[in-house]
């Protein structure tokens, strides 16, 4: 206990920075964040279905209409998010964020029209901006330098597991109740969950970056250049930076992909709804559980051949879901693609962490972010297009080469970061 000074006000604990150390903050936003995934699982399944049967929609382009929408909030929101954590803590980023996804699983539920699922899913890109980068700018906060990647491995195992279970649940109250409104009652429940923890348990992390910055553990410590040129650095001039601004983009390129493709390819081939599910499911579930593993080998063994390796990884398991037609097929590609997802994911945020002083870090963070979930809009407007001109088998034979490229121009312009 500390006692109180001379003018009777009682000095502030001592700041350590550690997982070990900041263990029940850390864990709080582990489960916090897996309320975060929970909230896009629940689209995962089942929206491309009504897309289809609800609203009558027959382009692929408009189909997957909802995920530009989703994209683009949600990476503008992702800069934004990374400099007002910057400039006014981190806890109220995140329960702003919460507001924000209060009213989509009930727009989602009562939508009399496809606009209103455009609605929704503005309101969730904008949400997820604030929630889910606040949530990994305070684990890079709260871990320090030592064990940065095994945080955004946990971070993200958390996130993309919730997404796969959340995907799961819906397709199976989907098969037994309907397409809605049934299945969008547990974000109601995400949501409340959500909120009540971030605003009730979270505490401020932003002291324990300003105390990292102070100990000297940047590798640039000089003073904290301008957003202009934090964006420029991250976006094109950094090798390192850009390096991993590109893979993230396209490593979410595919992702808003195989959300708005892959479940209707896995109809076209018979699968019900709860295969569907099934399939939907698998493909976060592994990227989440695998992710508890590569983060931290990120520690032990670089950054840079996960992520070259991951993206050639991703390619492939692409090319084998448009291969084939089979159910385990559908299944083992699923798998590649998690897997190659979970090797690039919480180790690119790593790398970041790596080579940026934690004075400017979250709004570098934010540049990446905005980069990395452009993607979704940029991947589901070029798959969407291609599909509608050359056929679904083209666009997913694109993307796949998308990803290799950009595995290959890691492993040309990317420097292994000193994480220790």
């Amino acid at each position: 206990m500390h006692s109180a000074n001379a003018a009777g006000v009682t000095p502030a604990p001592a700041i350590s920075l550690g997982i070990r150390a900041n263990w029940q903050q850390f864990g709080l936003l582990v489960l916090i964040n897996a309320f975060v995934g929970a909230m896009i699982g629940m689209e995962r399944t089942i929206l491309p279905a009504i897309a289809e049967k609800e609203f009558m929609l027959a382009a692929h382009t408009a189909i997957l209409s909802f995920i530009v929408v989703f994209g683009v909030s949600k990476a503008l929101t992702n800069y934004y998010a990374g400099r007002f954590s910057d400039a006014y803590g981190r806890k109220i980023i995140l329960v702003a964020g919460w507001l924000v996804a209060a009213p989509v699983p009930f727009l989602l539920m009562w939508a009399p029209s496809w606009n209103w699922v455009l609605l929704a899913n503005l309101f969730l890109g904008i949400s997820q901006g604030l929630t889910w980068s606040t949530t990994v700018i305070m684990k890079i906060d709260l871990a320090g330098p030592k064990n940065r990647g095994m945080a955004m491995g946990i971070n993200e195992f958390a996130g993309y597991l919730a997404v796969g279970a959340s995907a799961l649940a819906t397709g199976w109250i989907a098969a037994r109740y309907g397409l809605r409104p049934q299945p969008f009652y547990l974000g109601v429940a995400f949501v409340l969950a959500g909120l009540a923890l971030s605003a009730a348990a979270v505490r401020e992390t932003r002291g324990h970056a300003q105390h990292e910055a102070a100990l000297g553990a940047a590798t640039e410590p000089e003073n904290v250049p301008s957003q202009k040129t934090i964006f420029w650095q991250t976006s094109l001039h950094d090798r390192n930076l850009s390096s991993i601004s590109q893979a993230g983009l396209v490593n979410n390129l595919n992702d808003g992909m195989a959300w708005g493709l892959f479940p209707l390819v896995f109809a076209a081939a018979g699968m019900n709804l709860t295969q569907i599910g099934w399939l939907a499911a698998a493909y976060p579930a592994v990227w989440g559980i695998c992710q508890l593993f590569t983060g931290a080998l990120s520690d032990r063994i670089g950054r840079k051949r996960l992520i070259v390796a991951g993206m050639w990884v991703q390619a492939a398991g692409i090319a084998v879901i448009t291969a084939y037609r089979e159910f385990s097929a559908f299944a083992w590609g699923a798998v590649l693609l998690g897997a190659g997802t979970a090797m690039v994911y919480p180790t690119l945020l790593a790398a970041i962490g790596d080579v940026v002083n934690p004075a400017w870090r979250a709004s570098a963070v934010g540049v990446y972010r905005l980069w990395r979930d452009m993607g979704y809009a940029i991947g589901a407007l070029l798959s969407g297009l291609v599909a509608d001109l050359f056929g679904i088998s083209a666009a997913m034979w694109f993307v796949a080469f998308l990803t290799f490229l950009s595995g290959a121009i890691a492993a040309a312009r990317m420097r292994e970061t000193p994480h220790r």
